[in-house]
């Protein structure tokens, strides 16, 4: 079996994102990580909409990204750590659309490793070095320059090595134009080491050690280093030189610390905390990331605390030494992994979980009514400022990039009867969870939906003049008349414009620069820019059936397949040519190509005939040849064909722009956009009813719409999500979903949610009333009815948790709710709260034998889990029945049992539990669940059960798989083959009765299969000696599992799912990703098929070897060496390599680059989109 990875959706989680003038010009790019792919955002300044240029994929695991500039210039490189152990400078080309590679030093092993540099990057503000850092010991620096021609040159490495010391962080120090500095947040462990008591573990202390670059010397100086009272987890950089006073805040848990060198004392701050938080009181508070913005004259820093308020922070100078920090309670978003302040006054931000937003500040919050904090402030030694956390004031929401990271359950089918299965994916974290429907298409959002007095048959847009940058008409076409609608702020009917209103149109366009052409059954009309009108009428009893426009032709097909070719001279008057020509049948369809830039006319013209026949003629007056049958544009030979289906009515194709390109929409019984996204070719459905008939559409409102009808409403189209696979419906959880089943006859779903460290509704009210009494006691006499008041309005307070996180409870601390909802409408049909430190882990919905046609819901929970050191206090087995035609479930009893009940599955008429590590078999009680049998041998955890006929496949938590046989006649669980290597699995599904597919939580998909010669009728003990002293558990089972098949995706794999995703489609294994991605491996069914796709990922390889500088083949071998897969990421790179590149690859295989690219296209559309 050989197997074809494919992504449909990249991972949607960002890691890091960085920001600056990519492409040279002064507009503002994003560049973030998400993992293994690196990819560019550009936030339109006048919309506020994200759009993504460029993705690229880089086969290694990106550690750190920075922005740098040289001395002078106007372009930020973008430098890049990766586990590749090399330092790589990129270069955005914006012509080429693509990052070129500017440098690529290697310095150490790949691999993520503790010693090899790669994990921190700091940049010297002002663009001449940079330093690379790993996790121990290694730092080297890099010097950056530029050379005679301007081009970027990079010294060798200069080291900066220190043996015995972790590093947390790493900044470059501001300095203006003095020896670079920078600046790292240390540990020494060698005493800690080296003490067997412990004692000096206890009291290492953090260093802030500053290394600066002689760069006369040309080497690398350790100049200063101090201790630290608190532990810091990260350092900013402080504007200098001109600039500011430089130096760096070190942020701490509940405080932030200035420090420079010299005669600056320390100034430090107490980070503030919200006024009657619920969160545990003696929690520390740290900040998680930060923002600088600064200009000429002033800069400030916008920093977020683990709760996610984000806090101005400014400080106060006097001559170059800082006197005070101030901070000021700026608004709460959504915890980030990293912030970004835009030039064009925009916050992005990068959520940690769940959608990414782009705001606008509209304030800086320097006049509202918010108390600002200062260092200066006299305060107790452990106390600290109190303020209260609101809704946006200062940021202005503009555009939200929805992410499905992470994805911890997916399930496939088609719940809403819609032929194509729908993907339901519980995703999120806490209270911004949520569940999504995603089907494959683009989203549409509508402009505006108009009636009209009756069914229109087509609808035109048309533009005064070639230079104007909006349409000026929208043009309806009905049986016997035509309606020509204005567009200025609305859109109104208009008579004067020149257009004949009593019969239905053909086709209207610009023709030249300023004039209009109105082609109708009986003639052509055209019209001049000062109203004047030329009429052609057509001959005899014929009328015209069919026509083609461009800017300067027009060409009509009179009935029983006759041409007339029109073209129009210098003066601006339509012409028409002598010669006519005949078609030996009816014409069904035609069409001219835009007219190349700086050339008179289109030189084809492409006709439909009934006899299934396209017809190309050549329309240049020099030849006028007949051709038959991507057309050449130098001979018009026709070639490279590819079909797709699109629907059960007849296709209609209408040319519209998208992004600046051209693209075409085809309309069946659905609309599909065809259309070039980053060097691929796509084709998407639109997610949306049936269209008849549309025409591109531009206006202020909406630059790039589309103008459409359906039955007899006239609708403006806008499709913002282009490159998305995807669109999503997303109803709202409490909790993070842990898993979820699918109620087989209602289709409803039953969803476990689960949070660490959180309080349930109950326990969260007791606490607020608790406080609430805690304040008016708390107070004094004279005081009691402004407590009173306060503790009210405290009570009343609702703040959306979805914004500002619900509050942290304390380790081992635990919420649960089990939901039963309607995945069509999102409604939750019943809602069970489990009491607090209950944690739902499993659950299945199954039938028993003994109770026939009813359903049961039983979730696995447990009781005061503590993960680590791990101790639990026992579990249970919650049984509901599933009532009102699975819409409410009905307590019946709770199972005690004795460690965490992490897997159920039915299994003939009755149920398997994995409780800790025993295997059981339980049947349905009257009071309780009855054991009816079970197997002790099991390693460590079950933490999945698959079932098949009487084989049980049990999933270990660390030692892969165990196949188990269960016999009627004994009632014996009995182990009778295993795996040969250790996996941490995560999630497993049956392929067939032999064959089983799984993930680990390394980010690896396996497959493995027993051998045909494995007998399951085994006895309890195969080796023949009975004395349980004597037998060995080190090796396992008697019979071993093969593998089949390890591949190394990248991304942790937590749900996996044999299915089809498109009718009439093929089978595919389909997989989701903590990251958000999704992808499917799909099964080669041909050798050559699979022989050609190995030559290219082979020529892949060698000629466009991955950007940061990993190795292909030992990324996907991370753990287990590849086998057996063929990486289709890769081998579609070959649509973006240089057109030479694709010609000598293409050579290698005998093919040309059209018909590799069809290949790769070609078993996408098989399986999937």
């Amino acid at each position: 079996m050989f197997l074809y990875n494919l992504t449909l959706q990249r991972a949607t989680g960002i890691s890091y994102a960085i920001h600056g003038n990519f492409s040279g010009t002064k507009q503002q790019e994003i560049v973030v990580s998400r993992g293994k792919i690196l990819e560019l955002l550009r936030p339109d300044p006048n919309t506020g909409k994200v759009h993504t240029l460029l993705t690229v994929e880089v086969f290694g695991v990106i550690c750190s990204l920075m922005a740098f500039r040289l001395t002078g210039g106007t372009k930020d490189y973008i430098v890049v750590g990766s586990d590749s152990g090399r330092i790589v400078i990129l270069e955005y080309q914006p012509s080429k659309n693509v990052f070129e590679k500017i440098h690529q030093e290697t310095f150490g092993k790949s691999g993520c490793r503790r010693i090899v540099p790669g994990q921190y990057l700091a940049v010297d503000p002002k663009g001449r070095a940079v330093m690379i850092s790993a996790i121990e010991k290694q730092k080297l620096v890099y010097i950056l320059n530029r050379d005679a021609a301007a081009r970027l040159t990079i010294s060798s490495p200069l080291e900066a090595h220190k043996a015995n010391t972790l590093v947390y962080h790493v900044v470059g120090v501001d300095v203006g134009f003095e020896n670079p500095m920078f600046a790292c947040l240390e540990m020494d462990y060698e005493e800690a080491d080296n003490d067997p008591t412990g004692e000096a573990a206890a009291n290492t202390q953090q260093t802030l050690t500053f290394y600066e670059l002689d760069l006369g010397l040309n080497h690398v100086v350790r100049k200063y280093s101090e201790p630290l009272e608190e532990h810091g987890n990260f350092l900013i950089t402080v504007p200098g030189g001109s600039d500011g006073p430089s130096g760096v805040l070190i942020c701490s848990e509940n405080y932030i610390t200035y420090k420079n060198f010299g005669d600056q004392p320390d100034i430090r701050c107490p980070i503030p905390r919200r006024r009657n938080d619920l969160d545990d009181p003696e929690r520390g508070m740290i900040f998680v990331c930060s923002a600088t913005h600064k200009t000429k004259s002033m800069f400030f820093f916008l920093t977020q605390t683990e709760q996610g308020d984000i806090f101005k922070i400014t400080l106060e100078t006097d001559e170059d030494m800082v006197t005070e920090i101030r901070l000021k309670y700026f608004d709460t978003v959504p915890v980030a992994a990293a912030m970004c302040v835009l030039k064009t006054g925009f916050l992005f931000v990068a959520s940690e979980f769940g959608n990414h937003y782009l705001y606008q500040i509209a304030h800086l919050g320097d006049d509202d009514e918010e108390p600002e904090f200062s260092s200066a402030m006299p305060l107790e030694e452990g106390d600290t400022f109190f303020f209260q956390p609101r809704l946006l004031k200062n940021l202005v929401l503009v555009d939200e990039l929805d992410s499905l990271s992470p994805i911890l359950c997916c399930q496939i089918a088609d719940l809403a009867n819609e032929d194509t299965p729908q993907l339901y994916v519980a995703c999120g974290r806490g209270p911004r969870s949520s569940l999504r429907v995603l089907r494959h298409g683009l989203e549409v959002s509508e402009m505006a939906v108009s009636e009209l007095p009756g069914n229109p048959n087509a609808v035109w847009t048309v533009r005064r003049h070639v230079e104007d940058e909006f349409d000026a008409y929208i043009i309806v076409s009905f049986v016997n008349a035509t309606l020509v609608l204005s567009i200025g702020e609305t859109v109104e009917e208009v008579t004067d414009s020149g257009f004949l209103g009593t019969t239905p149109t053909l086709s209207c366009s610009l023709l030249g620069d300023d004039a209009l052409v109105q082609v109708y059954p009986d003639g052509i009309r055209h019209i001049r820019a000062d109203k004047r009108v030329n009429e052609w009428k057509t001959p005899g009893k014929k009328t015209i059936v069919k026509c083609a426009v461009n800017q300067r032709q027009v060409v009509i097909a009179l009935t029983g397949g006759e041409l007339v070719y029109f073209e129009m001279d210098p003066s601006g008057q339509l012409n028409e040519y002598t010669e006519r020509k005949e078609m030996s049948a009816d014409v069904v369809c035609m069409s001219l190509a835009n007219v190349p830039p700086g050339e008179q006319r289109s030189r084809f013209l492409a006709v439909g005939l009934v006899d299934n026949t396209v017809r190309i003629i050549s329309l240049d007056p020099l030849n006028g040849v007949l051709l038959r049958t991507v057309l050449d544009p130098v001979t018009g030979d026709l070639s490279d064909t590819r079909t797709r289906y699109l629907g059960s009515r007849p296709v209609k194709l209408f040319r519209v722009r998208m992004q600046g390109q051209e693209a075409v929409l085809a309309m069946s019984s659905r609309s599909w956009l065809s259309y070039s996204y980053q060097s691929r070719f796509h084709l998407t459905p639109l997610s949306y009813e049936t269209l008849e008939f549309a025409s591109g559409f531009a206006s202020e409102q909406c630059p790039e719409g589309i103008v459409a009808i359906s039955t007899n409403t006239l609708r403006i189209l806008a499709l913002e999500k282009l490159g998305a696979v995807f669109n999503q419906v997303a109803f709202p959880l409490q909790y993070t979903p842990r898993k979820f089943v699918i109620h087989p006859e209602s289709n409803n779903v039953i969803i476990i949610e689960t949070d660490h460290n959180a309080y349930t509704e109950a326990t969260k009210a007791q606490r607020k009333q608790q406080m609430a009494e805690e304040m008016v006691e708390a107070a004094g006499e004279d005081e009691r009815e402004l407590a009173a008041e306060m503790a009210a309005a405290f009570l009343n307070e609702n703040l959306p948790e979805s914004i500002f996180g619900s509050p942290k409870a304390g380790n081992g601390q635990w919420a649960s709710v089990i939901r039963v909802m309607n995945p069509i409408q999102g409604n939750t049909l019943d809602l069970v709260q489990l009491e607090q430190n209950e944690a739902a882990f499993s659950v299945a919905v199954c039938r028993f034998s003994n109770t026939g046609d009813e359903w049961y819901v039983l979730v696995g929970v447990a009781k005061d889990l503590i993960l680590n050191p791990r101790s639990v206090a026992g579990g249970f087995v919650y049984t509901y029945k599933l009532v009102n035609s699975g819409e409410k479930l009905e307590f019946l009893h709770k199972t005690s049992v004795e460690d965490v009940p992490a897997a159920i599955a039915p299994f003939q008429g009755r149920v398997l539990i994995g409780v800790g590590k025993l295997l059981r078999v339980y049947d349905l009680g009257k009071k309780k669940l009855l054991r009816k049998c079970e197997n002790k041998h099991i390693a460590n955890y079950i933490c999945g059960i698959q079932t098949i006929g009487h084989r049980v496949i049990v999933s270990d938590v660390q030692e892969s798989f165990i196949w188990v046989r269960y016999k009627r006649n004994e009632n014996q669980l009995i182990i009778f083959a295993d795996d040969t290597y250790p996996r941490w699995v995560t999630t497993a599904t049956l392929l067939d009765y032999d064959t089983v597919a799984g993930a680990d939580k390394f980010g690896n998909i396996c497959v493995v299969r027993l051998p045909p010669n494995t007998n399951d009728e085994v006895d309890e003990d195969p080796t023949g000696n009975k004395a349980l002293w004597d037998r060995g558990l080190l090796n396992g089972a008697s019979q071993k599992a093969e593998v089949i098949m390890n591949y190394h995706v990248g991304e942790t794999v937590l749900s996996l799912q044999k299915t089809t995703l498109i009718p009439g489609g093929s089978e595919s294994l389909v997989y989701t990703t903590l990251s958000g991605g999704i992808g499917i491996l799909v099964p080669f069914t041909s050798h050559e098929d699979h022989d050609f796709f190995q030559h290219v990922e082979m020529h892949l390889r060698s000629e466009h070897p991955p950007l940061c500088g990993r190795d292909h083949l030992s990324f996907r071998s991370y753990y287990f060496p590849v086998k057996n897969v063929i990486d289709g990421d890769l081998c579609e790179q070959f649509n973006s390599m240089e057109l030479n590149k694709q010609k000598n690859v293409a050579e290698e295989l005998d093919r040309t680059p059209p018909e590799v690219s069809k290949k790769l296209e070609d078993i996408r559309t098989r399986y999937a989109f």
